[in-house]
């Protein structure tokens, strides 16, 4: 599946020359947000982590559905 499909491209966006990537469009389709999480799973299987750390917005959504995933615990980071 190609994730980058189910992200959106915002130009411009908070200031001219930034292209900011909107994930809320893939988390709006299912089958793409598991498939991200399975990506992210399969990528630290030969070397499992203790814990996921999720740092705000972006890494408390993917973070806390990765750790739930492999049955690890969940730390939330703040900038």
């Amino acid at each position: 599946m190609d994730l980058a499909q189910h992200i959106r491209n915002v130009p411009d966006f908070p200031s001219p020359g930034i292209q900011f990537k909107d994930i809320t469009t893939l988390l709006l389709v299912p089958e793409a947000f598991q498939e991200c999480i399975r990506l992210f799973k399969a990528r630290y299987a030969d070397n499992p982590p203790d814990a996921i750390v999720g740092v705000d917005a972006r890494g408390f959504i993917f973070g806390a559905a990765l750790a739930h995933d492999m049955g690890l615990p969940f730390v939330t980071a703040r900038k």
